[in-house]
């Protein structure tokens, strides 16, 4: 359950003075809705934590009961169609989108949303690498200046830093279809990335990663997405489509991928008004960006991100509310 700093929360905003917002969220859920808390997890990259904290929040003005419970990111869609999670704001096609297709097409896990924003997950290198590795952004390029990316650890292939293993983002089958002279090397987390782009950028060193967008990464540094074969849904599971007739994965990620709300299919029967203000969420590009920078880059805990975001755009999740 959300904690005492969160009820307080709640209470200051009806009141109208919690973090300096006019115009409080006012009203209680409807008598059809249970009293039960509202399953939300919480996985590990800043954007997510920071939204689910608004998420929560805006529910907790509303009258409802919350619960963060920490999830793998992967599993979680199965906890969905056992009950044990009610809703995922941050469903991102590149990591997600299999997983999550699949409970949909089940029926136990409804597509209530897809927020405005626009994704891509992908390869990607810092522009002075191009100095060092002519001909990329294309894969072949990359390919051919391998050794150059070599670890200790990987040598003499070149090491590609990828995401933590839960992201599941089958850069070892890409490796593999593609035919490509890279070891991929999972990171513990994000911020383990951004610790190492950070040092690698520092003394101009080859690197490349795994990134995404929208992320506060671009507004710091100059770089670019590997341009690999044009992704199609064939691509995961046909070895015919693509450049190797042999194998699957033989492509890059959707380059404007979704990013969607998906909700226990239970929501609204249980939480007929909560379903309906969480169907209206809409984040953009910018909000996504925003909620990883608050923490990553300036620092703040989690619910003094979830305040601020709040407290600069009122308007927006006041229109879902209403």
């Amino acid at each position: 359950m959300e904690g005492t700093s969160v009820r307080r929360w709640a209470i200051a905003l009806v009141a109208g003075a919690a973090i300096g917002l006019s115009g409080a969220v006012s009203g209680v859920a409807q008598a059809a809705d249970s009293d039960d808390p509202i399953k939300i997890p919480i996985h590990n990259w800043s954007s997510q934590i920071v939204g689910a904290h608004v998420l929560g929040k805006i529910l907790n003005g509303q009258g409802f009961a919350t619960e963060f419970i920490p999830a793998d990111s992967q599993v979680v869609y199965t906890s969905m169609c056992e009950g044990d999670i009610d809703v995922v704001h941050e469903v991102w096609q590149g990591a997600f989108g299999v997983a999550f297709e699949q409970v949909v097409d089940q029926g136990c896990v409804i597509d209530a949303a897809t927020h405005d924003a626009k994704t891509r997950e992908e390869w990607w290198y810092p522009s002075y690498v191009e100095e060092q590795c002519p001909g990329l952004p294309d894969w072949e390029a990359l390919n051919a200046c391998a050794e150059m990316f070599s670890t200790a650890e990987t040598a003499p292939k070149g090491r590609f830093l990828g995401g933590p293993v839960d992201w599941l983002k089958h850069d070892a089958e890409r490796v593999e279809g593609l035919g490509m002279d890279f070891e991929v090397v999972n990171a513990g987390s994000a911020a383990a990335i951004w610790a190492e782009l950070a040092s690698a950028f520092e003394r101009k060193a080859p690197i490349v990663h795994f990134n995404w967008t929208p992320n506060f990464i671009e507004a710091i540094y100059d770089g670019k997405f590997v341009e690999f074969p044009e992704y199609d849904e064939g691509c995961k599971d046909d070895p015919a489509w693509g450049p190797n007739p042999d194998m699957t994965h033989d492509c890059g990620n959707p380059k404007d991928g979704y990013l969607k709300i998906g909700v226990w299919n239970g929501m609204p029967d249980k939480w007929p008004t909560a379903y309906a203000i969480i169907s209206k969420m809409n984040l953009t590009n910018l909000d996504i960006a925003v909620m990883s920078k608050l923490v990553d880059i300036d620092g703040m805990e989690v619910e003094e991100a979830a305040d601020k975001w709040l407290a600069d755009n009122e308007a927006k999740w006041m229109s879902w509310v209403n």
